[in-house]
């Protein structure tokens, strides 16, 4: 078994800041050569210039026509990392369809939309890792939510649907899952006193999480360590959906 990453490359989304930021540090620190994706291309050169080896891919990850051209100006991606995602906190019947779709769009359709761009150069290697990135609201819920728990219940369920179809091609897609972590997408939760408290209490570790707890789970299935390892959801929550 081996974590070293050295030659392989790896495209995270979402990777300018937060969770993506975390998990493109994760894998060049592991030797991967990284291409971080966002919108903004400032952003994108920004971030890469503070990585070894990295490239900037500024592309809309929702953008079908996008996406095809930003995958297909990297060359070969051997390791993809699907984490772009936003989230949308309102009452279910406040939310109006276009919030709904917009939602899913980003945090289910491109995962589609990027795995199938990078998919048929992984089948005609005969290898490939996809991670993506789910939520411990892939299989709870709470109020304020729903745009966001039906996506990453629905990202589960692709990761599944992918295992299934391209395994038998030397292709391995698994998904973190992560808890409540300290980002900025976080940052009103953490200031809300009765919820900090609420989450102390519930997680078994007592703790937020943060980002740096997901990076030896991400290289374990970026790298041949986990070659037998397909179709798995891996919590990163503290014991969260451990316990009642």
């Amino acid at each position: 078994m081996s974590f070293d990453l050295s030659g392989r490359s790896a495209l995270v989304t979402g990777s300018t800041r937060g969770l993506g930021l975390a998990l493109a540090r994760a894998l060049a620190g592991a030797g991967a050569r990284v291409a971080v994706n966002g919108r903004s291309p400032e952003a994108a050169a920004s971030v890469a210039a503070s990585l070894e080896g990295a490239t900037a891919a500024a592309f809309d990850v929702t953008d079908e026509a996008a996406v095809a051209a930003g995958v297909g100006a990297l060359g070969p991606v051997d390791v993809l990392v699907n984490n772009a995602g936003i989230t949308l906190r309102k009452p279910l019947l406040d939310v109006s369809v276009e919030e709904w779709r917009g939602v899913l769009e980003a945090n289910l359709t491109s995962a589609y939309l990027m795995a199938r761009a990078v998919a048929p150069g992984m089948i005609e290697r005969g290898a490939g890792k996809i991670v993506n990135v789910c939520s411990v609201m892939s299989e709870l819920a709470r109020e304020t939510i729903a745009p966001y728990t039906a996506a990453k219940g629905g990202l589960k369920m692709l990761t599944r649907a992918m295992c299934s179809e391209w395994a038998r091609h030397g292709i391995q897609v698994n998904a973190l899952a992560p808890g409540y972590f300290e980002t900025d997408l976080t940052v009103p939760l953490r200031a809300d006193a009765e919820f900090d408290a609420w989450l102390r209490r519930r997680v078994p570790a007592g703790r937020w999480g943060v980002p740096d707890d997901l990076a030896g789970a991400v290289v374990f299935f970026a790298s041949s360590a986990s070659d037998y390892v397909n179709g798995q959801i891996l919590f990163v929550d503290g014991g969260l959906t451990a316990v009642v």
